[in-house]
């Protein structure tokens, strides 16, 4: 797996064991709810646990950001799209990214369709995911068809 350039200042390098790092991220207890709606911070043996799931059923990335790892991302073989950016790095257009870039990279494997699992409390993902063009399919689950971005894509051949 090769590190993926999503922009000037954003690069996604594959996963590599580095709790480290990656635990200051997941020691926000408001983080953590929305990503696991759960009410208590990571351990490192959770942390390890969720990189080892995510990095054998798909791939997953950290999230580096003018040459700081702020968070990570993730595609899994299921199509989900899963993100997370530290609360003082979020807000700024980093994740919504990220996002364009799994699925840039789910249609180089053939995906048809991905998908992200957001809690309804979420709204700062709801809007994040929504503004890239996820639509809601059922109870906190948002699909992008990649159609759609074949669509657009020769709509900007074409003009």
């Amino acid at each position: 797996m090769d590190q993926r350039k999503v922009d000037d200042h954003i690069l996604l390098v594959p996963y590599y064991p580095n709790e480290d790092i990656a635990i200051a991220w997941y020691q926000d207890k408001e983080l953590c709810r929305q990503v696991d709606n759960i009410d208590h911070v990571y351990s490192r043996d959770r942390l390890r646990a969720m990189y080892d799931f995510l990095s054998s059923h798909g791939e997953c990335f950290y999230i580096q950001y003018k040459g700081k790892l702020i968070g990570d991302v993730s595609l899994r073989d299921n199509s989900e799209i899963a993100i997370v950016i530290c609360r003082e790095y979020q807000n700024r257009h980093i994740g919504r990214k990220c996002v364009w870039n799994m699925i840039e990279l789910a249609k180089e494997k053939g995906m048809r369709q991905v998908r992200a699992n957001i809690y309804a409390f979420n709204k700062q993902s709801q809007r994040m995911f929504w503004s890239i063009g996820f639509r809601p399919a059922e109870d906190e689950w948002y699909v992008y068809d990649i159609e759609q971005l074949q669509e657009k894509e020769i709509d900007l051949e074409n003009n």
